[in-house]
């Protein structure tokens, strides 16, 4: 799995008539998709199952929070389902990812990563939980503690990228939501920034859902995302 397209879109739907609609229209230009929580539960997990079997990679972004044997499990299922890249959340420390990456070992093309700090999180959220350290020192921390329990990469904001890719060299995966094309509103990312700039800070794969979902032409979409990558934004109207 090589990040020769960066793209992920995010199936974010609450049902899914819509989702399978987008992947449709979008046909051969994408060729990965996220499906998180809202969509598997209410899809269920024949959804993964289709999306593998016309030939997409699957991120199914679960962030897994609960005692290692659970998570071993999940990490299990999503390896049976066919999915590329589960999330598991780096807060449940050591065991929790020591397990997820264990369970993985059977599933070759299943890459575990490390959710360090949700993209809606600032250092006042930090702060309400506990925790002193900015967010950025908070995902630095999160993310070595990923790599040392085996971890195959973690997500994080487009704005940590270059300091994670300083940080945690050329080979890790590095996975940014919050990423939206130039001019658009963030919604609920509080840390934000376009395709180029994730890129450019060393993002293996960015995620964008609604910028593409929502579009009127979701091929046009894709292709202003990928004029942006390249350092064409002038090619986004």
């Amino acid at each position: 799995m090589e990040p020769t397209d960066r793209l992920v879109v995010a199936l974010d739907f609450d049902s899914r008539r819509p989702a399978e609609e987008v992947v449709d229209r979008l046909g051969d230009a994408c060729g990965f998709y996220k499906v998180g929580l809202e969509l598997l539960t209410v899809a269920g997990p024949d959804l993964v199952r289709g999306l593998v079997a016309r030939g997409k990679h699957v991120f199914l972004d679960l962030k897994l929070f609960e005692i290692p044997n659970s998570v071993a499990g999940a990490v299990r299922a999503a390896g049976a389902l066919g999915a590329s890249m589960v999330t598991v959340h780096s807060m449940g420390g050591r065991g929790v990812m020591n397990a997820a990456v264990t369970a993985a070992r059977d599933f070759p093309r299943l890459r575990v990563l490390a959710l360090t700090v949700v993209t809606s999180m600032t250092d006042t959220d930090l702060d309400d939980i506990g925790v002193t350290a900015s967010t950025t020192d908070q995902v630095g921390r999160l993310a070595r503690l990923a790599m040392e329990s085996g971890c195959h990469g973690v997500i994080a904001s487009p704005r940590e990228a270059a300091l994670l890719r300083g940080h945690l060299g050329p080979d890790p995966l590095i996975v940014t939501p919050g990423v939206v094309l130039p001019g658009e509103s963030p919604d609920d990312h509080a840390r934000h920034a376009t395709p180029w700039a994730a890129v450019a800070g060393g993002a293996s794969y960015i995620v964008l859902g609604r910028s593409v979902t929502r579009a009127a032409d979701p091929v046009a979409a894709v292709r202003l995302v990928r004029s942006d990558v390249a350092g064409r934004p002038e090619a986004i109207a």
